[in-house]
C-alpha cells in the first residue's frame, strides 16, 4: 500500500511537471491573456479537468510557470558565478552577465518573463510571484557577487537591456539608434 501510495504521488509530480513544461511554451506563445487552461491541456494531451486537478486555476498555472523561469535563471547564475576566474564583484558579474545571455537564447524563457511584466501590472498574484523572483534573484547576486548597489543596479539594468535587444532583434539592424542600444551588450543566437 505505502509503495503504491509512493507511485501515484510520483506520477502526479511528474504530470504536474510535464504540464509545467507544456505550459511554458503555449504561455511564451499567446501570454498570461491569450492563453486558455484548455489549449495547454490540449498540448499536454491531458483533459482540461485534470489541469485543474494539478493547478487550481489559469493565475496559479501561469504563476508556476513564472516559479519555473525564475529557477532556471537562478541556476543560470549559480553556473555563471561558479565558473568565475576572479571573486571580484565586476568579475562574478561578467560571467553571470554572460551566463544569462545566453539562457535568454530560450524564446520561451524570455517570452514567459517579457509577457510575466507585461501581466504583473494588472494580475496582482503574477505581480508578487514576480516581485518574490526578483527578490531572490537581486538578494543571491549580491551575496554572490560581494557588489555593492549600484553595480547590482546596473547588471539587473543591464539585463532588462538585453531583453530589448533580443526580443526586437536590435542586432539584425544597422542604425545609429540599434548600435547606442547594443555597444557592450552580449548577445547570442
Amino acid at each position: 500500500m505505502q509503495s503504491e501510495r509512493r507511485r501515484e504521488l510520483s506520477t502526479a509530480e511528474e504530470r504536474r511537471a510535464a504540464v509545467l513544461r507544456t505550459a511554458i511554451g503555449a504561455f511564451a506563445a499567446r501570454g498570461y491573456f491569450g492563453t486558455t487552461t484548455a489549449e495547454v491541456a490540449k498540448a499536454a494531451g491531458i483533459s482540461q479537468a485534470y489541469v485543474y486537478r494539478l493547478f487550481p486555476n489559469k493565475e496559479a498555472l501561469f504563476v508556476a510557470v513564472v516559479e519555473h523561469c525564475f529557477l532556471r535563471v537562478r541556476q543560470s547564475l549559480e553556473a555563471g558565478a561558479a565558473a568565475a576566474g576572479s571573486s571580484s564583484p565586476e568579475a562574478v558579474l561578467s560571467v553571470m552577465g554572460d551566463a544569462y545571455a545566453r539562457l535568454i537564447t530560450d524564446n520561451d524563457l524570455l517570452l514567459v518573463q517579457l509577457h510575466a511584466q507585461a501581466a504583473a501590472a494588472s494580475e496582482p498574484a503574477v505581480r508578487e510571484a514576480v516581485r518574490a523572483g526578483y527578490a531572490r534573484l537581486v538578494e543571491y547576486v549580491r551575496g554572490v557577487s560581494g557588489g555593492d548597489d549600484e553595480q547590482i543596479q546596473n547588471f539587473f539594468a543591464v539585463g532588462m537591456l538585453c531583453h530589448l535587444v533580443v526580443s526586437i532583434g536590435a542586432q539584425e539592424v544597422q542604425a545609429p539608434w540599434t548600435r547606442t542600444l547594443t555597444t557592450g551588450i552580449r548577445h547570442y543566437d
